[in-house]
């Protein structure tokens, strides 16, 4: 006959509560680990005092006695604040709204620096837009934005240092003067904008005049030119022409002298120039003596003519009675 050995198990209370501890601190631990987002930071109290500042990462906070007290995002915020009422130096009311470009850069003076910073920033900015504008005249406020917004954020980043915030950037958004500034503005727009207009009209007009007075001085300088190109292509072409006829001269004295021509020969062209020189509307005609005596002869030949041409005429009447 076999024995059998029987184990017996007892129970126990502790077998239950050691897993459910252990599953407790488990969830406890997970729920208590924390992962920092990109451009943010935790700011971290122990039993109410601060203890530290978490960044990007992942952080474990001990449970029940540290806390998150803030979550802070360092990135550019914007804040719009409504219109302020500000008077100029000349004293005149206007409203003035600004946009104000801020960043958190210690979260530890923001979170315990300030109550409120938004509201600080709000209040400081318009005492600052004040201040500012109570120094400038209406026409100065108008024209000198860059002005104004460089040394509000000049001012507001240095009063907002011990907050932990940097001013990056103001910026005027509006600005709005009473109903009768805008009007006479307006006005005021218009006639400068009336004057320019009046200024290129008569600026173009002046243009257009000089353009035409430029066009008729080339065209008279043009047509000067041209005559001038026609005065010397007249008067080369006459010189040419008298060249040639000199050359001709010569030719033709350089071919007398090439034929020996004789005295009387000479003599005779030299008559017939005389002649033409004269060409009957001379009263007096001084003749070189060398032509005197050429000059009875071509009388005489001439006399000589005049009777042969007579006697010829004579007889033919007389000869024409016989046959009558």
């Amino acid at each position: 006959m076999s024995s059998f050995t029987v184990l017996t198990i007892s129970w126990s209370p502790g077998w239950i509560i050691i897993p459910i501890l252990v599953l407790f601190l488990l969830i406890l631990l997970i729920r208590n680990i924390r992962v920092v987002p990109q451009a943010n930071a935790y700011v971290i109290e122990r039993l109410g005092t601060y203890k530290t500042t978490w960044h990007t990462g992942l952080h474990v906070k001990v449970p029940f006695i540290d806390k998150i007290e803030r979550r802070i995002s360092l990135k550019e915020r914007v804040a719009d604040f409504p219109p302020q009422p500000v008077i100029t130096r000349d004293n005149v009311t206007m409203q003035i709204d600004t946009v104000v470009f801020y960043q958190i850069v210690d979260p530890v003076l923001y979170c315990y620096g300030i109550e409120d910073p938004i509201l600080g920033i709000e209040n400081l900015s318009a005492t600052t837009l004040r201040n500012i504008i109570g120094d400038l005249e209406l026409d100065e406020t108008l024209t000198s934005r860059d002005v104004i917004n460089s040394r509000m954020r000049q001012e507001l980043d240095e009063a907002t240092d011990p907050w932990g915030i940097k001013v990056n950037r103001v910026e005027l958004k509006n600005i709005l003067p009473p109903r009768e500034i805008q009007s006479a503005m307006e006005r005021q727009m218009k006639a400068e904008r009336e004057k320019r207009e009046k200024i290129l009209i008569s600026e173009g007009e002046k243009e257009a005049l000089i353009r035409v007075a430029e066009g008729e001085k080339e065209a008279a300088i043009l047509r000067a030119d041209a005559k001038k190109e026609q005065a010397i292509r007249e008067s080369e072409g006459q010189a040419e022409a008298i060249l040639k006829i000199q050359e001709a001269t010569a030719q033709g004295l350089q071919m007398i002298k090439n034929v020996s021509a004789d005295e009387g020969l000479i003599a005779l062209k030299s008559l017939e120039a005389m002649i033409k020189v004269a060409d009957g509307r001379a009263t007096k005609i001084i003749i070189p003596s060398k032509l005197q005596g050429l000059a009875g002869l071509a009388v005489s030949l001439n006399e000589i003519m005049k009777d042969d041409t007579a006697s010829n005429a004579s007889t033919g009447d007389a000869g024409a009675r016989k046959r009558s």
